[in-house]
């Protein structure tokens, strides 16, 4: 038993009830008010919405005139500084054609990014943009099934479908390598991003450790145990300097954690380079402002967004596809060498 319409291949709010054994009407409640259905009831309509893959169109319900220009996108987190200029660009491009950007945080977490994807494509979005290649299976299922543009950004694995628009991790952690012990630094540690899930910075790790072996040096990788980034930076600093033979050099998984190391060990009297060369990523607005001034890799996040805009754009039929390059969709990131390292 499908329990889609016929045409349409879709189901609706009336099979999930009749498969349930409940009115619509319960249904409805289950999405809108779950609170006030028993939890053996809702138990039952859980499972006949997995078992139909139903959507519940948010469009029906109020947007149907509108909903063909809403473009989706799923952040990992929406204040933090590093994502703020492709969100910016991205709408920028969709409002210049007339699109709205609807937007979510998943907090990088594969779970709260797979609910945000199920709730917008019952809203039938024009297309829909994540973050990453990494996603929960059924997020995979439910992506591979969109009849819709779907474009993955601040990632770049050429293998995968759909498209993506970014950059190499693991490249970005072989170059953070290589200037450093071009430098003359061997004893090169890298600190964990404190964010658990954020799984692009264990990419980065991931090329450190490849770059750190070609050059026959060890691998040092500290993981912080405190969430929050400036005490996360204070703990890799302690555990990694105050040592019979402390790190030489240290790239930290973004500048946040680059940050609260750099000001934590100047409180403790330490100095950077002088002590220990201090290596980022992200060029936070703060970077450039540190005593001294921070080291980093700035990622491209302004032509993210405005590329993945336009290939979402080329895809849906409003600007032509003549002249694009495939491979522009790889972009590189710029080392910003400043007084840290």
């Amino acid at each position: 038993m499908s329990g889609k319409r016929k045409g349409l291949g879709r189901a609706t709010v009336h099979d999930v009830a009749k498969l349930a054994g409940v009115s619509s009407i319960t249904v409805s409640r289950y999405f809108k008010q779950p609170g006030i259905v028993s939890q053996g009831l809702r138990d039952r309509i859980a499972d006949a919405v997995a078992r139909l893959d139903y959507l519940p169109n948010h469009a029906a319900g109020g947007l149907a005139s509108t909903h063909g220009r809403i473009v989706a996108m799923v952040i990992p987190n929406i204040s933090g500084p590093i994502f703020a200029n492709t969100i910016q660009s991205f709408s920028d491009e969709l409002n210049r054609h007339g699109y709205q950007l609807l937007l979510a945080s998943s907090s990088f977490s594969i779970e709260k990014e797979e609910s945000a994807v199920r709730a917008f494509l019952g809203w039938s979005p024009a297309a829909l943009v994540l973050t990453s290649q990494y996603h929960s299976e059924e997020t995979e299922r439910l992506i591979a099934k969109a009849n819709m543009p779907i474009v993955e950004t601040w990632d770049y694995v050429p293998a995968r479908n759909p498209l993506q628009v970014g950059f190499s991790h693991v490249e970005v952690g072989r170059q953070s390598v290589a200037y450093l012990h071009g430098k003359g630094y061997e004893r090169i540690a890298f600190v964990q991003n404190s964010m658990v899930g954020d799984l692009s910075a264990l990419d980065r790790r991931d090329g450190y450790i490849a770059q750190m072996t070609e050059n026959g040096l060890k691998p040092w990788v500290f993981v912080p145990t405190q969430a929050d980034p400036f005490e996360a930076g204070r703990q890799a600093i302690n555990a990694l300097l105050l040592r019979p033979q402390p790190a030489e050099a240290i790239i930290f998984a973004n500048d946040n954690l680059a940050a609260g190391g750099m000001l934590a060990g100047t409180r403790a009297g330490m100095s950077f380079p002088g002590d220990c060369a201090i290596f980022g990523f992200g060029n936070y607005a703060f970077a450039e402002l540190l005593l001294p001034s921070l080291t980093t890799i700035r990622p491209p996040a302004r032509e993210i967004g405005e590329i993945a805009a336009l290939r979402i754009l080329q895809a849906l039929g409003d600007i032509p596809v003549e002249g694009a390059v495939p491979h522009l969709n790889l972009l590189d990131c710029e080392l910003i060498v400043r007084e840290s390292a």
